[in-house]
C-alpha cells in the first residue's frame, strides 16, 4: 500500500517530543531503506504544502507544534527544545515576497496591518522575487521583527527575465538585470534563437529553480545589445511585464466610443459651458483629466451670502461614463491599475482614443465630467458643497509655465493674450495660498524635495537632468485636487458608503524610536513617539528649515513615514493630517479613482442604494491589486531613470562634483549630486585614511583613529571614478572632507522650542 501525506501526519501528530528523525519516521512506519528516497520526496512536497516544517538539525514536526514556542525564544530555523510546549502558537500567513541582492527578503502580507516578515536566505527555498508565497512564522526577535521560511509558493511573478546573454559549448545563461533575481537562467543550445554573447535578451521561464538547479528558459527576443540607449525602456517593461499593448477587444471598444459629445448624452447633467474654464498642465501633457473654475465673491456679495469669499469648480473627467464594470475596457484597466510614466514614452491604463479623445477635457470641446463645486470663506475654511454630473467647455489648454509667467509679470504677452483670465489666476493663487496655510496649520507634512527632469535626444541618450520646477501654477493644482479629493471622501463617507480610501498609516513606534536618536545629536526630541502627531513632525521640519541639518533630517523623517496606500479600510492619512482621503481626480490615469466616480454616480442616480451589492466585496481586492500595481510602477519609472542617469555619467570619468550624502550602508555610502541629481557609491574600500565603523542609529561611518564622520546629509566633494553600464552603477571617491557640524542645545520639539537665533512666525 503506497505512503499517504496521512500517514505521516498521523505519526507526527503521537510524536512525544513533537519532532522526528527521517530514520525514526523510517521505522516508526516500517519502511525500507530502499523507501528513503520516496519518503523524503513526499516529505519536500508536504513541506512545500506548509502541512509539515523541517528544522535546521533535519528533524521533521507538525507546524504548530515547532511555531508555538515562546517568541523571545526562537530564531529562524531552530526549533524549541524537545519536548516543550508553547504557550503562544503562529500562524502561517500568505503575502508577496520583496528580495533583496544579498540573498535574504521580506514577505509583505496579503492582510493589511500586519507587519512584513524576514525571511533569510536559507529560508528563501526557491522562490523569487515578486512571488506569492505562504510563510510559516518561526518567531519573533525582540525588537518585535517576526522571522520565517516560506513554506509554499502559491503564484510566481515572473513568467520570463531580461538579461544578458553569455554563451559558451553551444549552451548558454542569461544573467538577470534584475539584482533581486539571484539565479541565471539555462539555455539549451536549441533554444537560443542565434542570441550574440553580450546581447540583451528576453528568456521564457520553462522551469523554476530548485536548491540544486538553476531555471531554464527560452529565448523569446533579442532587445538588441547590452549599453545601446535606445533599449532602455524596452528592457524595463519587458523586466517588469508592463503590457506593451492592448487586447484586440479593447481596442475595438475603444473604436466605438463617439468622436464627440452630442446632445443626447448631456440630458440630466448641469451645464457649466457659460463657466470659465482652463486646464493646468505639464507642457508635453496630451491627456488632460481635471480642470478648473473659479470666482472671487465681491465684499458686500459676500457679506450678503454669509461667509462665502470664493466658489471653486474641480471638473473631472467623467469616465465611468464611457467605461462600466466588468467590460473589457475595465478589466484591462483594472489589470494595469495605472498608466506608467517613463522620460520618453508612457504605457497608458486606456487605449488612446479614450485617454486623448473623448475623455480628455481638450479646448473648445464639449466634454462630460463629474464636478466638484465648493465653497470657502476668507479663511479657507469650506462652508459648504455640491457634486453633480455636469457638461463643460473649457476655453484653454494652460501650462504650468505660463500661469506662473502671467502670476509673476514675466511676460505681458501672456497677460495681454489671456487678459480674460487673468483674474481667475490671482483668484486661483489667492485661495491657494489660504488653503495651503490651513493645511499646514492642521499638521500637514510638505516634503520639498526635488526631481529630476530628463531630457532626451532623438537616439534616447541622456542630454541633460534639470530639476523638475515646482511653481505656484503647480500648487494652485495640488491644493485645489487634495481638496477635491477630501470632499469626496467625506461625502461617500458620511453616506456610510463602502469604498476605496487612500490610506496614510501612523510610523512605527521603533522608526520613531530612530529619529529620536538621530535628532537628540542635533538638540532636538520628540515626545509621545508611540502616537506621534503629524503636527509634531511638521514642526520639526520648520525648526531646521535653512539649517545645515535640514537634508538629512528631511531625508530620515522621509524614510521613517509608512507608504501611503489604496485601502477599503476607514484608516486616514497622517501625512495630509486628515481623517478622510480618497483618489477621486485622475480616472484616465489611476483605476481607484475609477471605481470612486462609479460610486458617486452610483448615489447620485440612486443606483443599489449605493453600489452594486457584488462589487462591495470586489473594493478591497481592487485596493490590494491598485497598490501592488502602484509599487511595480514607481520602481519601473525609478529604473529607467537610473539607468539614464548613468548613460549621462559615462563620459565624465574623473570630474569633481559637489553634493550630499543621500544614504549610509555597511559597505559605504551613496551621494546625491548637487546640480545634476545624479547618485553614486563610494566605497567604503576607497576610504584609505582610517578603518571606518557603520553607526546605524547615527545613519554614519565614524573612523576608528582620527574620529571623522560622513553622515547622511554631509556636504562632500567626490569624483567619478567608475560607470557600470551593465548594473548602471555610478562610483564615486572623495575629493573633499565634509564640512563640520555644531549642535545646539536640547529642545523639545512637541512644546515648539526653536535653535538659537531663530525667530518665531
Amino acid at each position: 500500500m503506497p505512503l499517504t501525506p496521512q500517514d505521516i501526519l498521523d505519526r507526527l501528530s503521537k510524536s512525544f517530543s513533537q519532532s522526528i528523525t527521517l530514520k525514526d519516521l523510517l521505522k516508526s512506519l516500517k519502511l525500507s531503506k530502499s523507501d528513503c528516497k520516496e519518503l523524503k520526496k513526499l516529505l519536500r512536497g508536504m513541506i512545500r504544502d506548509g502541512q509539515i516544517v523541517r528544522h535546521r538539525s533535519g528533524r521533521y514536526s507538525l507546524p504548530h507544534s515547532y511555531v508555538g514556542a515562546r517568541p523571545e525564544k526562537i530564531k529562524a530555523g531552530n526549533p524549541p527544545k524537545a519536548g516543550r510546549r508553547a504557550p503562544y502558537p503562529y500562524p502561517q500567513v500568505t503575502g508577496t515576497l520583496s528580495a533583496h541582492p544579498d540573498g535574504y527578503g521580506f514577505v509583505i502580507p496579503d492582510t493589511e496591518g500586519e507587519t512584513d516578515i524576514y525571511i533569510s536566505p536559507h529560508a528563501m527555498g526557491d522562490a523569487m522575487d515578486g512571488d506569492r508565497v505562504r510563510v510559516q512564522i518561526q518567531g519573533i526577535k525582540a525588537n518585535g521583527r517576526r522571522e520565517g521560511i516560506i513554506t509554499q509558493i502559491l503564484e510566481r511573478a515572473h513568467h520570463q527575465v531580461v538579461g544578458r546573454f553569455e554563451g559558451g559549448g553551444g549552451f548558454g545563461f542569461v544573467i538577470p538585470q534584475n539584482p533581486k533575481i539571484h539565479h541565471d537562467v539555462y539555455i539549451s543550445p536549441e533554444l537560443t534563437l542565434s542570441a550574440q554573447e553580450g546581447d540583451l535578451v528576453v528568456a521564457e521561464l520553462l522551469t523554476y529553480p530548485t536548491p540544486h538547479r538553476n531555471p531554464q528558459g527560452r529565448i523569446t527576443r533579442i532587445l538588441g545589445v547590452a549599453g545601446d540607449p535606445g533599449i532602455d525602456t524596452e528592457m524595463i517593461i519587458e523586466e517588469f511585464s508592463l503590457p506593451r499593448t492592448f487586447p484586440q477587444e479593447c481596442l475595438v471598444a475603444a473604436e466605438s466610443l463617439p468622436e464627440r459629445v452630442d446632445p443626447s448624452m448631456i440630458q440630466g447633467r448641469r451645464n457649466l459651458r457659460g463657466l470659465k474654464t482652463v486646464t493646468i498642465d505639464g507642457e508635453r501633457a496630451r491627456d488632460f483629466d481635471d480642470a478648473i473654475s473659479i470666482e472671487k465673491l465681491s465684499h458686500s456679495h459676500s457679506l450678503a451670502s454669509g461667509k462665502a469669499r470664493f466658489r471653486l469648480w474641480v471638473h473631472i473627467a467623467d469616465v465611468a461614463h464611457y467605461v462600466h464594470w466588468d467590460t473589457a475596457l475595465d478589466l484591462e484597466a483594472r489589470r494595469r491599475g495605472n498608466s506608467v510614466y517613463f522620460p520618453d514614452r508612457v504605457v497608458p491604463m486606456f487605449p488612446e482614443r479614450l485617454s486623448n479623445g473623448i475623455c480628455s477635457l481638450n479646448p473648445h470641446e464639449d466634454r462630460l465630467t463629474l464636478t466638484v463645486e465648493m465653497s470657502f470663506d476668507d479663511a479657507g475654511t469650506r462652508l459648504g458643497y455640491e457634486i453633480y454630473e455636469s457638461v463643460i467647455r473649457s476655453q484653454e489648454r494652460m501650462t504650468y509655465t505660463q500661469v506662473k509667467e502671467i502670476l509673476i509679470g514675466e511676460s505681458p504677452q501672456l497677460q495681454k493674450r489671456y487678459a480674460p483670465l487673468v483674474e481667475d489666476f490671482k483668484a486661483m493663487e489667492e485661495l491657494c495660498e489660504i488653503l495651503h496655510k490651513r493645511r499646514m496649520e492642521r499638521g500637514s507634512i510638505d516634503f520639498d524635495l526635488p526631481e529630476p527632469e530628463i531630457i532626451l535626444d532623438l537616439q534616447g541618450q541622456t542630454t541633460q537632468i534639470l530639476k523638475e520646477e515646482r511653481n505656484i501654477a503647480h500648487r494652485i493644482i495640488e491644493e485645489f485636487m487634495l481638496t477635491a479629493n477630501e470632499t469626496v471622501a467625506q461625502y461617500l463617507t458620511d453616506l456610510n458608503i463602502s469604498m476605496i480610501y487612500r490610506i496614510h498609516e501612523e510610523p512605527d513606534p521603533s522608526k520613531m524610536m530612530d529619529l529620536n536618536a538621530l535628532l537628540e545629536g542635533f538638540g532636538l526630541y520628540v515626545k509621545g513617539i508611540g502616537k506621534v502627531s503629524p503636527k509634531t513632525l511638521q514642526q520639526i521640519l520648520e525648526l531646521v528649515k535653512g539649517l545645515s541639518e535640514e537634508k538629512l533630517i528631511n531625508t530620515v523623517l522621509l524614510r521613517s513615514m509608512k507608504q501611503a496606500r489604496y485601502s477599503s479600510t476607514h484608516a486616514g492619512h497622517f501625512g495630509l493630517a486628515t481623517d478622510c482621503y480618497t483618489h477621486f481626480t485622475s480616472p484616465i490615469r489611476r483605476y481607484p479613482d475609477l471605481v470612486i466616480h462609479r460610486l458617486v454616480k452610483d448615489v447620485l442616480e440612486n443606483v443599489h442604494g449605493a453600489v452594486a451589492p457584488k462589487k462591495v466585496s470586489d473594493l478591497a481586492e481592487i485596493a490590494r491589486h491598485s497598490s501592488e500595481r502602484e509599487r511595480i510602477s514607481m520602481e519601473a519609472e525609478r529604473k529607467v531613470v537610473d539607468i539614464k542617469k548613468a548613460r549621462f555619467m559615462a563620459d565624465k570619468i574623473g570630474e569633481g562634483f559637489s553634493g550630499h550624502i543621500s544614504g549610509v550602508v555597511p559597505f559605504g555610502f551613496f551621494v546625491e549630486l548637487d546640480e545634476i541629481f545624479v547618485e553614486g557609491l563610494v566605497p567604503l574600500t576607497s576610504l584609505k585614511d582610517d578603518y571606518y565603523l557603520y553607526r546605524e542609529a547615527q545613519h554614519g561611518l565614524m573612523g576608528v583613529r582620527r574620529r571623522r564622520t560622513y553622515r547622511l546629509g554631509d556636504p562632500v566633494c567626490v569624483k567619478v571614478e567608475k560607470v557600470d553600464l551593465i548594473r548602471y552603477l555610478i562610483e564615486f571617491s572623495i575629493a573633499g572632507l565634509p564640512a563640520f557640524r555644531e549642535t545646539g542645545a536640547r529642545r523639545d520639539v512637541s512644546k515648539g522650542h526653536r535653535p538659537p537665533g531663530r525667530s518665531k512666525k
